[in-house]
């Protein structure tokens, strides 16, 4: 039998927003629910894990959330669907997870490199409404990387982008490393997709360094007759527009020798739960925040409401 925890007590002046679900408790699901505790117009109706001594689950039941370690049959079990579930387990179990939503009138947001459903960046694609009901964030190196590679192809030729990231071994939980093939093959076919170069390569390092590495990006491209101050102008855009929503993404080199460019990036997250060396959870979190309000702005139009709190 699934069991769920209320939530300890109503959060204060709290009215019905859009009703959201978080799937995972680890790091990633914690800095969910702490981004979705402060935003306005998201209300978490359920954080859902699969260990009852989960420190994420007490955690949201502390700060007054419904809880349970049922997993998806949790979610699925409420009298009313979500209007958004987010899914921060791994790649495998999000195909099982999506294959069991998409009957429902629900958004999935997926932090997982599962590669199954839209693809989204969101300084790259929009705020248009999606196009399904399956959102991909593609991964934390592709939400810190799409922006440099889109940018650079949109205003010059490129003929090969390669795509290195570091990120802190103990930020790097369970599911992160039984994604890493899968993270690997998604972040290549979004560099691929966004930039339309077809010649790409993404690494990922995860480092055992003491003190923890901070995330690091470094996007490597052949850009023939570049020249560096073209290249940097180009960065420095992209840059600042993704900061309009992960105020930790900073460019810490940009250099160009001949045709090759070098762009060094570095994510500092900017939260109540993750060091600051977690920049590539801060990010993507960042980014499936922004994507599930924008997702409640269309909601509310299409209802003649307002949302929020």
């Amino acid at each position: 039998m699934t069991v769920i925890e209320e939530a300890t007590a109503p959060r204060p002046g709290a009215v019905r927003a859009v009703s959201v679900a978080v799937i995972g408790t680890g790091a990633i699901g914690q800095d969910l629910v702490s981004k979705i505790h402060q935003s306005d117009v998201l209300e978490c109706g359920l954080v859902a894990g699969r260990s009852p001594e989960s420190a994420g689950l007490r955690r949201a039941h502390r700060l007054g959330y419904a809880t349970t370690a049922g997993g998806i049959d949790a979610v699925l079990a409420v009298p009313r669907p979500f209007d958004v579930v987010f899914d921060a387990t791994n790649a495998a179990a999000h195909v099982e997870h999506w294959r069991l939503l998409q009957p429902l009138d629900t958004l999935l947001i997926d932090l997982t490199p599962s590669k199954v459903g839209q693809m989204v960046v969101p300084t790259v694609t929009g705020t248009h409404a999606p196009t399904e009901r399956n959102i991909s964030l593609i991964s934390c190196g592709g939400q810190a990387s799409t922006p440099i590679a889109h940018a650079l192809a949109g205003r010059f030729e490129v003929e090969y982008i390669e795509v290195v990231s570091t990120a802190a071994s103990t930020i790097a939980g369970r599911a992160t490393r039984l994604n890493l093939d899968e993270y690997v093959a998604t972040t290549q076919h979004a560099i691929s997709t966004f930039s339309g170069v077809r010649d790409t390569k993404v690494l990922l390092n995860i480092s055992p360094a003491v003190p923890p590495a901070t995330f690091r990006t470094t996007v490597h491209a052949v850009v023939p007759g570049a020249t560096a101050e073209a290249v940097r102008a180009v960065v420095d855009e992209a840059a600042a527009r993704v900061r309009a929503f992960a105020p930790g993404y900073q460019v810490i080199g940009c250099t160009v020798e001949g045709d090759r460019v070098v762009v060094s990036l570095e994510i500092i997250a900017k939260s109540e739960v993750l060091p600051p060396y977690a920049g590539n959870l801060d990010i993507i979190n960042s980014a499936a925040v922004m994507v599930a309000e924008q997702h409640a702005a269309r909601l509310a139009l299409a209802a003649g409401t307002k949302v929020g709190r």
